[in-house]
């Protein structure tokens, strides 16, 4: 597993983390989709203990295993990109710091690819010590997000970097203020879009003073909206088929749009991941959600509800996103992922509703073995 994990992270680096988490979509699309028709055919009979890991076949071993599991082919593109940009190889053009830059290709540099199978097997091992210890969130999402963390404190990145204009306060992106540098600086720190200066391999503009990890998509009400909408429907997709990662299969494979450079494409599946789950955590303790055939959810689950609970769901970790995007993200030189951020926050919150007998149970999520 270490030896493939390594290949999954050297991939993911190959392809770019982007590129890399949208296959992560598409077998996760090819992964349920089997499944589903598997639990319609085989019926009841095979139902099991409630809460077991719904994620088996193509899901399970593929798109969360070694080839596409976030925490290794994603975490290792972006753990590739900053040594890249640390190292001077990247000049992507991209309007931040290019080791922010995941949708681009690292090629077949060996050294690049070396640092992203390596950052391949952390995720591997950070992924396996929370599942070892029924940690209760998500253990792929925390793997994304502690490996960001490594990655900055191995190539010298700030964790965090400049909050001198406030660590919340997206104004000076939507103001135009840009980072100057060297001799050029003024008294505010700040300089006009149209001086020609750089920083971190970003344009001649200069980078901007505060960037928001999406430029379209980080206003409180709008963030809301959308996470309202996709939660609703993330519910109504598992209250549908019964599973709890066809929707998140379906919003990351979606952005193969915003990588194909479509604009405005929203980043939704932290939202539809916890709010699925949500959905079918209404269905008794009894029942083992991932053996239950689509035919038989809607008596286990009732529909209203699991669309209220989906559209909080859904809210919730829109904003709880937005939240991470604008502490550890817009400040700061390399990718920490806000979507893996707010998974894990809405995973959180399911284990902890279920160990407080608010949900009968958990779905997939971990319950410290409860």
């Amino acid at each position: 597993m270490l030896i493939a994990a390594f290949a999954g992270g050297a991939f993911g680096a190959a392809l770019g983390a982007l590129p890399a988490f949208i296959f992560t979509g598409f077998m996760v699309i090819a992964g349920e989709s089997a499944n589903i028709i598997g639990k319609a055919v085989a019926g009841a009979s095979q139902s099991g203990p409630a809460g077991e890991l719904a994620a088996v076949g193509i899901t399970g071993s593929i798109a969360f295993g070694a080839p596409f599991s976030p925490a290794i082919s994603f975490a290792g593109g972006a753990a590739a990109a900053a040594y890249a940009a640390k190292r001077g190889y990247m000049e992507s053009g991209f309007d931040y710091h290019n080791a922010k830059d995941i949708a681009f290709a690292q090629g077949t540099k060996p050294d690049v690819l070396a640092v992203g199978g390596l950052f391949g097997i952390i995720g591997y091992w950070l992924t396996e010590l929370s599942a070892a210890f029924a940690m209760p969130y998500d253990p792929i999402a925390m793997g994304v997000v502690l490996s960001a963390i490594i990655h900055r404190l191995v190539f010298g990145y700030d964790i965090i970097g400049d909050t001198g204009k406030g660590l919340l306060n997206m104004k000076p992106f939507e103001d135009g203020s840009r980072r100057i540098i060297g001799e050029a600086a003024t008294e505010d720190g700040e300089t006009t879009p149209d001086e020609p200066v750089a920083d971190g391999g970003a344009t001649a503009q200069g980078r901007f003073v505060v960037e928001p990890w999406l430029p379209h998509q980080y206003k409180w009400a709008n963030v809301a909206t959308i996470g309202l909408v996709v939660g609703i429907l993330a519910a109504f997709i598992a209250y549908e088929t019964g599973s709890p990662f066809l929707a998140f299969g379906i919003s990351a494979a979606s952005l193969v749009f915003l990588n194909c450079g479509v604009e405005k494409i929203p980043v939704t599946h932290h939202m539809s991941l916890p709010a699925s789950t949500a959905a079918l955590a209404l269905a008794p303790a009894s029942a083992s959600v991932s053996q239950i055939p689509p035919s038989e959810v809607a008596a286990a689950v009732p529909l209203l509800p699991a669309l209220v609970v989906g559209g909080i769901f859904g809210v919730v970790c829109a904003l709880a996103g937005e939240v991470v995007q604008r502490v550890f993200y817009a400040h700061a030189d390399t990718h920490l992922d806000p979507p893996a951020a707010a998974i894990v926050v809405g995973t959180l919150l399911i284990a902890v509703l279920t160990i407080l007998g608010v949900f009968p149970q958990a779905v997939w999520v971990p319950t410290f073995g409860l």
